[in-house]
């Protein structure tokens, strides 16, 4: 394991033809919200009433989900580090739940004669939600293209990066700009509280595997690694090792069923009580300044701070900081080797080391068994 870029041909792409940036999508207009929230919960029989509901926290910023505007943005940045270094390698975007749909790009990837893709999803870490779900709608997308009687191109998922260099260091940076954002009189003190999507108990006992942690838990063990190594680059850079805690955001679903806890602002109230001065929240969970960014820390959580009387910042998620779109361009070079036969350097920090390529069979299971692509099941 090494925390250095791997040296590969900076041209060698092959024998993959495309790359698929591939994200869960969002509103984009008043009119989108519903329809958006109806192909999210696609089968579970919510009222469209109670869509409406749902759909208030987007209807506060005009109806628009700020996710689309980031795809694009580090779709361009992806674009322009592979030209940059000379990876002639065209990359595609594609939603699950709104245009650009996964289906429609797909059909136009084949169209174009792209045989063997590399898959980008907007999602760093193990679990079902955010990953297997994605092989599923994978799946069913390739179906589609053969029921049309398509070509059907061969997929495979690039690694978790959760640990990657260009995924970590942007988010150390903005770590300490958060900090330095707090006012002076209470930064020494601070807590670092790093924020991810709550998921249930039970998708996050299944997620996995993890290298000396058995067959499930990789959701929350890599979070917890990551959030470790951005505290110790923190106490490295300022001289004070901030106290921490992995703690969840935005849960959903039936209130019976145990989730991930402490949810945020739960955590931001047992901080005050316990005499903390400022809290730096840090969105380690999420690729981009989305929704749920927007929403869940922005206003709820920084309302209930407010409340509170204890001041809070919020670090920036990495977007399309150019140290990610680099990593980007190494995880797929790296894949590629991989594929030649060659065995490349893989970077990581921490100390899970650099994740699997294929998802083994039984990795993050549904309730209900789908089938699904770039796996061994």
């Amino acid at each position: 394991m090494s925390d250095q870029p791997p040296q590969h041909d900076p041209h060698e792409a092959g024998p993959y033809d495309a790359l698929l940036l591939l994200s869960f999508g969002g509103p984009e207009g008043p009119d989108d919200v519903v329809p958006f929230l109806e192909n999210v919960t696609r089968g579970r029989g919510i009222p469209r009433e109670r869509l409406k509901e749902v759909g208030q926290h987007y209807f506060l910023f005009g109806g628009v989900s700020p996710i689309n505007a980031q795809n694009r943005e580090l779709l361009h940045a992806i674009r322009k580090d592979f030209a940059e270094h000379g990876l002639d390698l065209p990359v595609y975007w594609g939603n699950r739940n709104w245009a650009p749909y996964l289906t429609d790009t797909l059909r136009e990837i084949s169209d174009a004669g792209h045989r063997r893709v590399l898959v980008l999803a907007t999602s760093a870490y193990a679990s079902y939600s955010g990953c297997r779900q994605y092989r599923e709608n994978l799946a069913a997308s390739l179906a589609a293209l053969a029921e049309e009687g398509r070509p059907v191109p061969r997929v495979d998922k690039l690694r978790h990066y959760f640990n990657h260099p260009g995924f970590v260091e942007p988010m150390v940076d903005a770590t300490l700009a958060a900090l330095a954002a707090l006012p002076e009189d209470v930064r020494a003190g601070a807590r670092l509280a790093f924020t991810t999507h709550s998921i249930p108990t039970a998708a996050a006992d299944t997620s996995g595997p993890v290298p000396g942690h058995g067959e499930g838990g990789a959701y929350v063990a890599q979070h917890l690694d990551t959030a470790r190594v951005i505290a110790d680059a923190v106490r490295a850079a300022t001289g004070a090792g901030l106290p921490w805690e992995l703690v969840y955001q935005s849960r959903s679903g039936a209130p019976h069923i145990p989730w991930l806890e402490p949810d945020i602002c739960d955590h931001l109230a047992d901080a005050h009580a316990q005499g903390a001065p400022a809290v730096v929240m840090v969105p380690i969970g999420f690729v981009s300044d989305h929704m749920e960014v927007k929403y869940d820390l922005d206003t709820e959580a920084v309302a209930k701070a407010a409340e509170l009387g204890l001041p809070v910042s919020r670090a920036a998620t990495v977007g399309s900081d150019p140290r990610f779109a680099a990593a980007v361009r190494d995880l797929v070079l790296e894949r590629a080797a991989t594929e030649r036969g060659r065995t490349p350097e893989r970077c990581a920090l921490g100390a899970l080391g650099p994740s699997h390529d294929i998802c083994p069979a039984g990795c993050c299971p549904a309730r209900t068994p789908l089938p699904a692509a770039a796996g061994t099941d």
